[in-house]
């Protein structure tokens, strides 16, 4: 008689997670900007570029303590980009064509609230000192709007919260982390439904870590508490079997069950931004576990079981559908992943300090 055996795959590990790895970015770039999408790893040249993308480019690439050449380069194309974008009163356009027509009028939409967040992090942490000098200027030209949408409000305060840790003095910054946290609202006191909002739908984390944010550098305990709360809920919420299952296009709702598919790699670099905040804020390490498991997710610890990177080109694929991955290689998951990976470096580098070699 034969007996099947079931294998079971290793327990993923900290030390499984590879160096943030720039290939698929500096393959999407050119002298104009970073090309929004891809045909498995190769650019397609005809969707043009989009300013959120590029923001986040800039904002992944500021973020990097020792940038190379080709990092710093990339930072300085994407920081021409969003200048260039960006209007004398602080409007911002979005699409940029192939061949460099802007196919929108400017406004104050979510990819305002990007371009904030990269000049903002550009300016409070780039190592090049005239990026980040350039970065300020156009932040503050930028940071005169205000936008009704909590999740515009939320990236843009996010940007100015990387400001106000560069320069505690930066008063303008001051007012729009705090005109953030106010439109992004508090959680409700519901314990079954701790948000602000009677649906989750994209970029959840951002809005707890701007209130967490704001909480910490505005000094409101209340306002910090609200946004740990917030985070501490979202993150149980998109725990399933003991692995990340983010929020899926679609979104959730009370009462209503829960589909799985697609989720988006950029929730889960979200969901990493918002714990590695939280962790840095507390100085509490119980933190370390949820960014973990969106490190994790990346490596295959996902509903599907699925590696969501390609090694080979250092791309992250775009989604998770129910017959896994797509194969595609866009700009928004490559950052993610890349993002992702920046917090697992630093997620080591802590742990290997700690006597009992850290949580992960």
């Amino acid at each position: 008689m034969s007996v099947s055996l079931r294998l079971v795959p290793p327990p993923i590990r900290l030390v499984d997670a590879p160096e943030p790895n720039w290939s698929q970015i500096a393959r999407l770039s050119d002298d104009t900007g970073l090309l929004e999408h891809a045909r498995h790893a190769t650019p397609r040249r005809e969707h043009g570029y989009c300013v959120d993308d590029v923001a986040r480019g800039l904002l992944v690439a500021s973020r990097e303590p020792q940038p190379t050449a080709l990092v710093a380069g990339l930072a300085e194309r994407y920081l021409a980009f969003l200048t260039h974008a960006l209007t004398a009163d602080g409007r911002c356009h979005n699409r940029l064509s192939y061949d460099r027509r802007w196919l929108d009028e400017p406004d104050v939409g979510d990819w305002w609230g990007r371009a904030v967040w990269g000049l903002g992090t550009a300016a409070g942490r780039c190592p090049v000192p005239w990026i980040r000098a350039e970065a300020r200027t156009a932040f503050t030209i930028a940071a005169r709007k205000r936008s009704p949408w909590p999740r515009a409000m939320a990236f843009a305060g996010l940007g100015a919260a990387e400001v106000l840790r560069a320069d505690p003095r930066a008063g303008a910054a001051a007012e729009l982390l705090g005109d953030a946290a106010t439109v992004v609202g508090l959680p409700d006191s519901d314990p079954e439904w701790v948000w602000p909002e009677r649906e989750l739908t994209y970029a959840n984390p951002a809005l707890a870590e701007v209130l967490i944010a704001a909480g910490d550098l505005l000094g409101d305990e209340p306002l910090l508490t609200d946004g740990l709360r917030m985070l501490s809920w979202l993150c149980r919420t998109q725990e399933h079997q003991g692995h990340l299952s983010t929020v899926p296009v679609g979104g959730w709702r009370p009462d209503v069950p829960r589909h799985r598919y697609d989720q988006q790699p950029i929730e889960v670099a979200a969901t990493a931004d918002a714990c590695a905040t939280a962790g840095a804020v507390t100085g509490d390490d119980r933190w370390d576990a949820p960014l973990f498991q969106a490190i994790a997710w990346f490596l295959g610890d996902n509903d599907s079981g699925t590696v969501m990177y390609d090694p080979l080109t250092g791309g992250g694929y775009d989604g998770l559908t129910p017959n896994g991955p797509n194969l595609n290689q866009g700009a928004e998951s490559t950052l993610a992943l890349v993002s992702t990976l920046q917090h697992a470096r630093a997620l080591a580098g802590r742990s290997a300090t700690r006597p009992s070699g850290g949580s992960a």
